[in-house]
Parts: structure tokens; C-alpha cells; sequence
């Protein structure tokens, strides 16, 4: 077996609330290859069949063991709900059947034209799983290899990639403690992930996986904050109004309070999951020890602190002492804690 495929660690809680093995959605961004050759990787190593939704952009993969996998090009322009055709139609223009039809066709060669593209590398193809169980994310190896050994091209491949691989873990109970002590260790890990990760020039530039505004990180991690679930997510989103985080909690929120989440945006990109949305990792294909695996367990340093009631509290108030003044005091006490974990 490769190695990295073993040493996957336990998170402090691995089973929901129910009972049930918590499951992690994975979604892997990359250039190189096209949504049906890419789909072509994902039945071959994992017993799939290939079907499509809409070719040659939006693909499935059903009938493996976790259920169905969905591969797409990573573009709203390639794949959008409405073509141009479609806002014509609804539109008060006159215009005839005749025209409508022959401009959906012209939009059909334009959007043809970006399939080449994304070839090229221009819009990234992407692969999203199916919930997995966490203690079996190392069977997803076997995909990293395949398309590293097609020519995939990852994070590190081009200064232009921008790819990540997102984690989705299924939330182990929807108490609000537990949500806020996930968002406490996270906010004071992030620094450490972040180089841990060595995040791409490219991702650091653009707002898809910005930080936490530190006022938002001094307001979540006073001991005296302590608010319900409709407190949480409003003021989570008053100052984080976007989905563009290095942990997004907006499908989690949808989720767990649609009409609330509601009320604050009508952005139908936010889809309700039962899930924490991490979206630092880079897609590292171009390095052969990157996996995963590694990505999960540098995850679960998170859940291990959140879970760690007493180092939680101790470094909330380091970091807040040192809020406005350097940060490499509450760094080092950050790296003592970590000291007591096993590198990732």
C-alpha cells in the first residue's frame, strides 16, 4: 500500500450525532485535462460508469461504492443555467423563433471554443466526490496518481493556476459551541496552515480564499462571546459578507437556518450543506508527496484544538493580547501546541 495512503488521523469526534461514520466531501480543481477524460480517470479507478449530463462540459460518474461522482468544467460560462438564447426569449425584443435558435447555435461554438481552452488550461476541470468517509480518503490516492500519469496539472504547475482542493467534513453536531469552537481554532491555526500549505502567489492574489478580518477573529474569540445560532450567522455574515473565505461557513449556515440566511442574501451560488467548507489546500499534483490525506490531517489539527477546551481558551487570549501589536508572540505559543501533535 503507498504510504500515503496510511497515517490518516482520527478527528477527536468521528462520528455524527447519529452515530454515523462522518463522511468529507473532496472537490479537486485542475488543468490538463478535459471533463470526459478526466470522468474517463474517475470510473477507471473507482469501478464507475460513465454518464453524461451535458456534453462535453458536465459529466457523471455513478455505480462506485460512495455513490456518484460529478465532473464539470469549473466555469459558469461553459455550463450556465440560461443561455443567451434563453434572456432572449424572455426578453420583451422582437425577435423571431428563427433568430433565437441561431444565436443558441453561435453560443454553442463560443462556449465549444472554451472547451479548448480549458484543455489549454485557461478554466480548470473539476472532479467532485461524493461524501466519503474520512477514514477511507486514502483510497482517493489512486485518482491523484491517475491524473498526474495523464498529464492533470495542478497548483504548482503554472503561476497562472489558481486550483485548489477543497474539503467539505461532515459537522459532527449543530450545537452552536461546537460550530464556534471550530471557527475559534480555525481563525488561530490559519496562519500556520497557511504556511504550512505554502499557498500559491496566484490564490494569495485573488479574494477566493481570503483570511478572516481580524476584527472578526477579536470579536469571535472574546470569552464573553456567546451567542445562539441566529446571532452567530448574522454577525458572521455582517462582516464576512461573502463566500470567498479560507473557511466558508455559508453552506453550513443554509443548512442549518435557510429562512435566516436568507433574509441576509439571495446568492443562489451558496448551496445548504451539513458540512464546514475548507477551501485553503492547494491541488499540489506536480508534488509526489502530496495528498489528500495530508490535507485531512492538517484539518483535523483544527478539530483537535477545537476540542481542546483548555489550549482553545489559552491561545484565544494570546492572540487577542497580541491582536493589534506583532503576531509572532501568539505564533509561538501556537507552535508549542502543535509541538505535541505529529507533523502532518
Amino acid at each position: 500500500m503507498n504510504d500515503k495512503r496510511q497515517g490518516i488521523r482520527n478527528p477527536p469526534r468521528a462520528h455524527t450525532i447519529s452515530g454515523e461514520i462522518r463522511r468529507v466531501g473532496v472537490e479537486l480543481e485542475f488543468a490538463g485535462l478535459s471533463s470526459e477524460q478526466a470522468a474517463e480517470q474517475v470510473a477507471a479507478c473507482f469501478n464507475g460508469t460513465v454518464k453524461p449530463i451535458e456534453l462535453p462540459f458536465v459529466l457523471s460518474v455513478t455505480d462506485t461504492k460512495w455513490g456518484e461522482f460529478r465532473v464539470e468544467l469549473d466555469t459558469q460560462f461553459v455550463h450556465p443555467k440560461r443561455d443567451i438564447g434563453d434572456i432572449l426569449e424572455e426578453s420583451s425584443l422582437p425577435v423571431s423563433k428563427e433568430d433565437i435558435e441561431a444565436v443558441r447555435n453561435l453560443n454553442s461554438h463560443v462556449r465549444q471554443h472554451w472547451v479548448g481552452k480549458a484543455i489549454a488550461g485557461v478554466v480548470p476541470t473539476e472532479i467532485v466526490t461524493p461524501p466519503i468517509p474520512w477514514d477511507e480518503l486514502g483510497e482517493l490516492e489512486s485518482l491523484v496518481e491517475a491524473l498526474r500519469a495523464h498529464g492533470a496539472k495542478g497548483t504548482d504547475d503554472s503561476l497562472v493556476y489558481s486550483f485548489g482542493a477543497h474539503l467539505n467534513p461532515e459537522i459532527a453536531s449543530e450545537e452552536v459551541e461546537y460550530l464556534m469552537d471550530v471557527l475559534r481554532a480555525y481563525i488561530l491555526l490559519s496562519d500556520w496552515l497557511r504556511d504550512e500549505i505554502r499557498i500559491d502567489l496566484m490564490r494569495k492574489i485573488l479574494p477566493h480564499i481570503d483570511p478572516f478580518p481580524q476584527d472578526y477573529a477579536v470579536k469571535i474569540l472574546a470569552p464573553d462571546y456567546a451567542p445562539d445560532l441566529e446571532a452567530l450567522i448574522k454577525d458572521y455574515y455582517a462582516m464576512n459578507p461573502t463566500r470567498n473565505r479560507e473557511l466558508d461557513m455559508l453552506p453550513l449556515f443554509k443548512h442549518l437556518a435557510p429562512d435566516i440566511l436568507a433574509d441576509l442574501t439571495d446568492d443562489e451560488r451558496i448551496k445548504a450543506r451539513p458540512t464546514f467548507h475548507y477551501r485553503l489546500p492547494n491541488m499540489c499534483l506536480s508534488d509526489p508527496d502530496w495528498s489528500v490525506v495530508r490535507e485531512w490531517n492538517r484539518w483535523v489539527a483544527v478539530e483537535t484544538l477545537a476540542a481542546d477546551k483548555e489550549n482553545l481558551r489559552r491561545l484565544a487570549d494570546i492572540y487577542l493580547a497580541n491582536a493589534r501589536s506583532s503576531i509572532g508572540e501568539r505564533l509561538k505559543e501556537v507552535g508549542r501546541w502543535l509541538e505535541n501533535l505529529t507533523s502532518p
